[in-house]
C-alpha cells in the first residue's frame, strides 16, 4: 500500500475543506457532509480450483444519504483499501450532486487480481460479494446501486443482478439492483463508452470558451489538438476514440508496460488491436516507444489521465506541459500537485465533474429499470412521422424531391442509443458552465476542482435543509 493510498481519503477531504472555507454553512453540516455514513467491510473464503482456500477481502461504502439509492462501483484490484473505497465513495457523492443525478455517493471494492483468477472463481467471488451485501442491506434498486469500475465490466455486473434476482424472487424492480449490465439484461446502449463520451463532452465545451484558450494561447475549439491519453482501457480508448473522432490529435498513448508516440497521430483501434496480439502497445508500426512517465511529460496541448489515481505529485508537477488536463481517472492529482498546475496556468477539468459520463448513463440504465420501457420505444415512429411530413412541406414549397436516401437520413427517429447521448451532453455541457460560473462569482475559489467540490457542497446542503435536519 502506497501513502498516498493510505491517505486518499484525507486528500479528498482536504479539497472538501477548502471549498467549504468559502461557505458559511454550520460547522455540524459540513462535518456530515464530509463524513462516510456507513462502512462495511467483510471477508469470507474462496475454494480455488486447485483445491486452496484463500480469503477474499471485500468492502462497501455508503458515504451519503442525502439521497437514495447510494450509487457508485465495484472495484477489483490487488491493493484496495478502505481509505481508497471511503474516497472514491465521498467523491460520487461530490460528483452525482455536480451532474445533478438524485444519487449519494457508494462504493466498492474486492482485493483481488483479476487476472490471476479463472472465470469460474471470479464468477464465485462476485456472487459471494452480492450475498454479504444482501445480508446487510447494502444492494438493492432503492438502497445501493453498485456498477463496474476498474477490473469489473458487463459480466460481473449480470452476476451481481442474478443473483440479487434469486435472493429477491417476484421483485419488478430487482434489474435496477446494478447498472452497467449487458443490453439483454437489462442495460442501456452506450454505457460501455459513457465515461469517455462525457470526457470528451467536457473537453469540447471547455475549449469553446474563448477567454479560457486566449488564457492558455489555444485556439477555440478541439480540431487539432494534440492529445496524450494514459491507459487504453475502456474509459481511455473511448475518450481517444472520441476526440479523434472529433477533430483532435492523438499523438501519444501511455500504458503499464510504457508508451509510443507518433506527432502525426495514433489510431486508437490499430493500437488496442496491436496490444491485443503481441501484448504491448510498444513497437507499434510507425510510432516512438517511450517509458510511461516521458509520454506523460510531452509537449501537447491536452493530457487524459485514465488509470489509477495518484499519477501526479509535487514530485512531477512542475515537468508536465500540457496546457489542459482533463481527468478521466479518479484522485489523479494529488493536492500537492494543484497548487504547482495553478502556477504554471493549466486548466484542469477535475475527476469530480469530468468523468461523470459513467453515473450519469448508469443513472438512464436506472429509470429505464424502473419504468420496464426502452428509451425511444414510444417516440420513434412519432418523430419519423413528423420529420417525413415536413420534409414533404419542404418539397412542396421548393420543388426540390428529395431522394429515398435523403429521406431516410434525414427523418430518422431517435433511437436508444440517440437519446441516451444527447442526455449526457446535455448534463456535461450544463455541469461545466455551472462549475466555471462558480469559479468565475467567488473571487477567492482558485480553479475548478475547487469549484466543483463548492457546486456540490451546496447542492448536498441544500437537501439536508429540504429535509428539515438542518436549517
Amino acid at each position: 500500500m502506497t501513502a498516498h493510498q493510505d491517505d486518499f481519503f484525507e486528500q479528498v477531504n482536504r479539497y472538501f475543506d477548502e471549498a467549504a472555507s468559502l461557505t458559511d454553512y454550520p460547522a455540524g453540516l459540513l462535518a456530515q457532509i464530509r463524513c462516510c455514513n456507513s462502512v462495511y467491510r467483510f471477508d469470507f473464503p474462496l475454494r480455488r480450483t486447485d483445491g486452496r482456500i484463500e480469503v477474499i477481502h471485500g468492502w462497501r461504502v455508503e458515504h451519503s444519504h442525502h439521497k437514495t439509492p447510494v450509487k457508485g462501483g465495484i472495484r477489483y484490484a490487488p491493493d484496495v483499501n478502505e481509505s481508497e473505497v471511503m474516497a472514491l465513495a465521498a467523491l460520487m457523492t461530490y460528483k452525482c450532486a455536480i451532474v445533478d443525478v438524485p444519487y449519494g455517493g457508494g462504493k466498492g471494492g474486492i482485493k483481488i487480481d483479476a487476472n490471476l483468477y479463472t472465470v469460474d472463481e471470479l464468477e464465485r467471488i462476485t456472487r459471494r460479494y452480492t450475498h454479504e451485501l444482501h445480508k446487510k442491506s447494502f444492494i438493492g434498486p432503492g438502497i445501493d446501486v453498485p456498477a463496474p469500475d476498474y477490473g469489473t465490466g458487463e459480466r460481473e455486473m449480470a452476476w451481481i443482478a442474478d443473483t440479487y434476482a434469486a435472493l429477491n424472487p417476484g421483485q419488478l424492480e430487482a434489474l435496477a439492483c446494478v447498472t452497467g449490465k449487458p443490453v439483454t439484461q437489462g442495460g442501456v446502449s452506450g454505457r460501455k463508452e459513457a465515461t469517455g463520451r462525457g470526457l470528451f463532452f467536457a473537453l469540447r465545451e471547455a475549449c469553446q470558451q474563448a477567454d479560457d484558450m486566449m488564457a492558455l494561447g489555444l485556439p477555440v475549439g478541439i480540431d487539432g489538438k494534440r492529445i496524450v491519453v494514459q491507459g487504453l482501457g475502456n474509459v481511455g480508448y473511448h475518450a481517444a476514440k472520441f476526440c479523434r473522432e472529433g477533430g483532435a490529435v492523438l499523438i501519444a498513448i501511455a500504458e503499464r508496460e510504457g508508451a509510443i508516440m507518433n506527432p502525426k497521430g495514433l489510431d486508437e483501434d490499430a493500437v488496442w488491436r496491436h496490444r491485443r496480439d503481441t501484448g504491448s502497445i510498444q513497437n507499434f508500426p510507425g510510432a516512438t516507444n517511450l517509458d510511461t512517465r516521458a509520454a506523460l511529460e510531452l509537449d501537447c496541448d491536452v493530457l487524459i489521465p485514465a488509470a489509477l489515481e495518484g499519477v501526479f505529485t509535487e514530485e512531477n508537477a512542475a515537468r508536465i506541459k500540457a496546457k489542459i488536463l482533463l481527468e478521466g481517472a479518479n484522485g489523479p492529482t494529488t493536492p500537492e500537485a494543484d497548487p504547482i498546475f495553478r502556477q504554471k496556468g493549466m486548466l484542469v477539468i477535475p475527476d469530480i465533474y469530468a468523468n461523470a459520463g459513467g453515473v450519469t448513463v448508469s443513472y438512464f440504465e436506472w429509470l429505464k429499470n424502473l419504468s420496464h420501457v426502452r428509451f425511444g420505444r414510444m417516440s420513434k415512429r412519432h418523430e419519423e412521422t413528423n420529420e417525413r411530413s415536413m420534409l414533404r412541406a419542404i418539397e412542396l414549397a421548393t420543388g426540390r424531391s428529395f431522394s429515398e436516401e435523403e429521406r431516410n437520413q434525414f427523418a430518422k427517429g431517435p433511437d436508444e442509443g440517440d437519446l441516451i447521448a444527447s442526455g449526457l451532453e446535455e448534463t456535461m455541457v450544463n455541469a461545466y458552465h455551472e462549475i466555471r460560473n462558480m469559479k468565475l462569482k467567488t473571487p477567492q475559489c482558485p480553479d475548478l476542482r475547487i469549484a466543483a467540490f463548492l457546486a456540490a457542497i451546496h447542492k448536498v446542503a441544500r437537501s439536508y435543509a429540504e429535509l428539515g435536519i438542518f436549517p
